[in-house]
């Protein structure tokens, strides 16, 4: 019964968003690409406003929560980030 609980507990935690995904997904301008969705969640830990403004996403409810969620994908991502921020362009493409 533990283990159920403990797994409906982190998906419905999880269910508010990961900050990587909505930065990299909103594709705004100027907005920071490399350790995006941790900068989101520390921007808002601390309390910034206007973070749609800077990121192009809202943070989540509990970015405390996503925070090291977030700073794993955005260093599993981070040479794609970095290539993207040098303006190295690859062309990749998918299917059958």
């Amino acid at each position: 019964m533990n283990k159920k609980l403990f797994v409906l507990t982190v998906g419905l935690l999880l269910a508010t968003g990961c900050s990587t995904v909505r930065t990299l997904d909103a594709n705004q301008p100027g907005a920071p690409v490399v350790y995006s969705g941790t900068r989101l969640d520390l921007y808002a830990i601390q309390g910034g406003c206007c973070e749609k403004d800077r990121f192009g996403a809202e943070a989540p409810k509990y970015p405390m929560l996503d925070l090291p969620g977030s700073a794993l994908l955005d260093t599993l991502l981070l040479p794609l980030s970095v290539l993207t921020v040098l303006g190295v362009g690859f062309q990749a493409s998918g299917g059958l």
